[in-house]
């Protein structure tokens, strides 16, 4: 049977999807997730609903696209709306330092220098709060799964595009 529902078959042990996350958060990363469910309640939902109740008056729902449209935005939006309260649920916020502030844990601000002595630096976080183009990497990533537990001036091999590289660890700071 072809068609466009069909996918490509995974084997649910090897599949990197099914894989368990991490349920911890900063609690930068918690108020975020908490503003954007309280948004969408609060102000998305209400708009949407208004637009779907004046497109369903209209008449004809089966050739009103505007309908279509707007109730597909107002699931959409509930459905995140669900998906973001059952994560909040789970979610365990990470509020203080560790004993150790000078190994890499949880909320570490790393920051590592290569061979050429350019220096990257890096926050480990929730998977929930993760977002490469502002330096937050998942606790879940192999990068930070190897620097959890290393101290400073360690030397750590790290993989990057151009294969496994030597990285020392120059900085390692906890916001408070």
């Amino acid at each position: 049977m072809k068609g466009r529902n069909m996918s490509r078959w995974r084997d649910p042990a090897t599949d990197p999807r099914a894989e368990e996350k991490t349920n911890l958060i900063t609690p930068e990363g918690h108020a975020r997730l908490q503003s954007t469910r309280d948004f969408l309640w609060q102000v998305r939902h209400p708009e949407l609903a208004v637009k779907v109740r004046e497109a369903a008056a209209q008449g004809d729902r089966s050739e009103n696209a505007d309908y279509t449209y707007n109730k597909r935005e107002l699931n959409r939006t509930l459905s995140r709306i669900r998906f973001l309260d059952q994560r909040l649920d789970v979610l365990k916020v990470v509020d203080r330092m560790p004993a150790d502030t000078q190994r890499v844990f949880f909320g570490a601000w790393v920051t590592l220098e290569d061979e050429e002595g350019e220096e990257e630096t890096f926050r480990i976080v929730g998977p929930d709060e993760s977002d490469a183009s502002t330096n937050l990497i998942s606790i879940d990533a192999p990068r930070s799964r190897l620097l959890l537990g290393k101290s400073l001036d360690d030397e750590v091999e790290l993989p990057t595009t151009e294969g496994l590289k030597p990285f020392i660890i120059t900085e390692i700071r906890y916001q408070v």
